[in-house]
């Protein structure tokens, strides 16, 4: 496993040196899974973001929904 130095306020310290009563077995651990917890939240903001940008897309073309209708013609619903 690789290493990292960082610094963090003391209020965040004070937080880390109580991963005993969060469940884990060390500091380490406990901010492997606030990092895995903060990227997993990033990625689903992004994708809301990205779908909300299509969504805005697809309402203001025309010619989008009118093909989107068309080759939609004779699937089941």
């Amino acid at each position: 496993m690789l290493q990292a130095k960082f610094s963090v306020e003391e209020a965040q310290a004070r937080f880390l040196n109580d991963y005993r009563d969060y469940g884990f077995k060390n500091k380490s651990s406990m901010l492997r899974a606030a990092i895995s917890h903060f990227k997993k939240e990033f990625e689903l903001k992004r994708l809301i973001k990205s779908a909300d940008l299509y969504s805005e897309i697809y309402s203001e073309d025309k010619d989008l929904k009118e093909l989107t209708e068309t080759a939609a013609t004779g699937w089941p619903e």
